[in-house]
């Protein structure tokens, strides 16, 4: 069963920088430069994060519940027993 998916052209103008790292890109891929770019865009259309993973990405960027990095263990150490 081969079904067909509809196509239809379209025109952007872009960057030289961005057009070209794009080429660059595909050809690393052994993928045409339409095929390529149309993988991206799907990716950022359609793989969009569920309600946990926003939860989690917003707490990450706010910085609520940031844990202390410990230059060594005898900090860590330290800061365990003087904390009673």
């Amino acid at each position: 069963m081969n079904i067909a998916i509809e196509r239809k052209p379209a025109s952007f103008r872009l960057r030289t920088d961005l057009l070209e790292r794009l080429r660059r890109n595909a050809v690393r891929q052994n993928r045409t430069l339409n095929n390529y770019v149309e993988s991206l865009l799907l990716d950022i259309v359609y793989n969009e994060p569920n309600d946990t993973t926003r939860a989690a990405i917003e707490e990450a960027m706010s910085g609520r519940n940031r844990k202390k990095v410990y230059a060594s263990a005898d900090e860590m150490m330290n800061d365990i027993l003087n904390d009673k």
